[in-house]
C-alpha cells in the first residue's frame, strides 16, 4: 500500500512587501485568489491524499471560505509568525500520520505550481528522504561581505530554490525536534532545516518551473495577473 501524501500548503505569510494591508495570499490574479490557486493545484493531483491549509493569524475564516470548495482539504490551521513557526504547527496536526507519510510543503504565494513538477518531488521521494525543487540561476551570485565581493561561486553550480519540498514525514519531524532544542535557529525554509540538523540526510533536487513564480513584490502580481490567463500547454 503507497505511503500518504498530504499537501501542506503554507499561507501565514502576511504580504507586507506588497503593501497591500492584507496576506498577499487573499488577492486575487485571473479572477481567483492566490491561494486558491495553490491548493486547487494539489487537490487536483491524483497521489495527493490531503491537503492542509496554514493560514495566517487573523483570516482563517477568509481561508476556510477559499478552501471549502476542494475535496481534498482536511483542515484549515493558524501560522506562526515565522515560516518554521507554521511549519511546526503543520507538524502538530499531522501528528498522528506515521513516519513514511510523504509530505510536501509549498509556498501559497506560488499558485501556479505544475503537476509535472509534483510529480517529480514525488518521484525523487521513493528513493530519497527530502526533496528540493530548483531552477538554474541565470544570474551570477556573489557572497557579499561588509560590501565587498568575498566569493564568486560558479553560476552552473547555483540554484534557485522553488516549492514544494518534500519529505518523508520521520524525517522532517526529527529535523525540527532537533532544530527547536536550538535557541539559535534561524531559518527560511524546510530543506534548510534538514540540512543543517540533518546533515547526513542528502537532499535531492529536481527540476522546477519557471512559471512557479512566487508572488513577493508588486511587479510579481503584474506577471501572475499575465500567467493566470497564458495556457499552460
Amino acid at each position: 500500500m503507497a505511503a500518504r501524501t498530504v499537501a501542506v500548503v503554507l499561507a501565514g505569510g502576511v504580504g507586507e512587501r506588497m503593501g497591500v494591508g492584507r496576506p498577499k495570499q487573499l488577492m486575487e490574479v485571473g479572477g481567483r485568489p492566490i491561494l486558491a490557486h495553490a491548493v486547487a493545484a494539489f487537490d487536483a493531483h491524483p497521489d495527493v491524499d490531503e491537503v492542509l491549509v496554514v493560514m495566517a493569524a487573523g483570516h482563517l475564516r477568509e481561508a476556510g471560505v477559499i478552501a471549502a470548495p476542494f475535496r481534498s482539504v482536511t483542515g484549515v490551521v493558524e501560522g506562526g509568525a515565522t515560516r518554521t513557526a507554521s511549519t511546526v504547527a503543520a507538524l502538530r496536526v499531522l501528528e498522528g500520520h506515521p513516519d513514511d507519510a510523504r509530505v510536501l510543503f509549498h509556498d501559497a504565494a506560488r499558485p501556479f505550481v505544475e503537476a509535472p513538477v509534483i510529480d517529480r518531488v514525488l518521484a525523487a521521494l521513493d528513493g530519497h528522504d527530502a526533496v528540493a525543487v530548483g531552477v538554474p540561476s541565470p544570474d551570477t551570485i556573489v557572497v557579499v561581505e561588509d560590501g565587498v565581493v568575498a566569493s564568486m561561486p560558479p553560476r552552473e553550480t547555483m540554484s534557485r530554490f522553488q516549492t514544494p519540498q518534500g519529505f518523508r514525514l520521520g524525517t522532517i519531524r526529527k529535523a525540527y525536534e532537533l532544530a527547536l532544542a536550538d535557541p539559535a535557529l534561524r531559518a527560511t525554509d524546510d530543506c534548510g532545516i534538514v540540512h543543517r540538523y540533518l546533515p547526513g540526510v542528502p537532499i535531492r533536487v529536481v527540476e522546477g518551473s519557471e512559471r512557479n513564480l512566487k508572488v513577493t513584490q508588486p511587479l510579481d502580481a503584474v506577471v501572475a495577473e499575465h500567467l493566470a490567463t497564458e495556457d499552460p500547454s
